[in-house]
């Protein structure tokens, strides 16, 4: 089995090292494609007014100045456009990547468009807490990420579906099993601008998120991390409301 191997956080991100390690654990086939330099909240955006620049790192590893997006695009059809990979593994990132991360994230957005090129794509985000911020441990999702994905793998991936599974912030043996759970939904209250000014007195701001503690609905990716499990989250790459696609002709139909 041939694995791509891709990220937003960058080619030398630590956790791209950890989703290597979970790759060579299921193949000795395993190229790595990453962008040069921290992609993270790109989501799903191309390249398109600058060119693509491929920096040769080492056997089997590439860096390129772009987006997860434009990384996976080179490798398949251009790095192994002749032998493509069987698998895309996106990450793993550096924080959860849940609710509506999945929207913002550069690390879902690569399993997205392996997707959309038609190979199997797994998402894997490891969460962090206070404590663990400014070193946050990948051991958690080197020690389940291999079984996780082998039986994601063995059940089968449908095509246009990506999974995105977020690894809790607990040691290898806290965890508390798995979870299949919905997206989740945050209070977008928590969402806030932080205004600053710079040594010269000129307005700037930060998009910043309040850090307190809010209810997650059961069933959700929210929950699953908040209980210490593994949230593992099936995920469509076509958004069509099919309900209200249908109730919409409807009402066109009688105009």
């Amino acid at each position: 089995m041939r694995i791509l191997v891709t990220n937003d956080d960058g080619i030398h991100a630590p956790g791209l090292e950890a989703c290597a390690r979970i790759a060579a654990a299921l193949s000795d086939d395993v190229w790595v494609v990453a962008p040069e330099a921290d992609q993270s909240g790109v989501a799903h955006s191309l390249s398109l007014n600058d060119p693509l620049r491929l920096r040769k790192v080492d056997d089997r590893r590439f860096a390129v100045k772009g987006t997860p997006t434009d990384c996976v695009i080179m490798a398949v059809r251009h790095l192994l456009i002749d032998n493509p990979p069987d698998l895309v593994l996106s990450g793993v990132n550096r924080g959860q990547n849940i609710a509506e991360d999945v929207s913002y994230s550069g690390t879902v957005a690569g399993a997205i468009e392996g997707t959309i090129l038609g190979i199997p794509s797994i998402a894997l985000s490891q969460a962090f807490g206070p404590k663990s911020r400014d070193n946050p441990s990948y051991v958690t999702a080197e020690a389940h990420g291999p079984k996780v994905i082998r039986t994601l793998l063995e059940e089968g991936i449908p095509a246009g579906i990506l999974i995105n599974v977020n690894f809790p912030d607990r040691a290898p043996g806290e965890v508390a099993g798995i979870a299949v759970a919905a997206q989740g939904k945050r209070d977008q209250k928590l969402m806030r601008i932080d205004p600053r000014k710079d040594g010269r007195g000129h307005d700037y701001f930060w998009i910043a998120f309040e850090r307190r503690a809010s209810e997650t609905a059961p069933g959700s990716d929210l929950r699953a991390l908040d209980e210490g499990r593994i949230a593992v989250t099936p995920l469509r790459v076509d958004q069509t409301d099919e309900p209200l696609m249908t109730r919409l002709a409807q009402v066109f139909e009688a105009i």
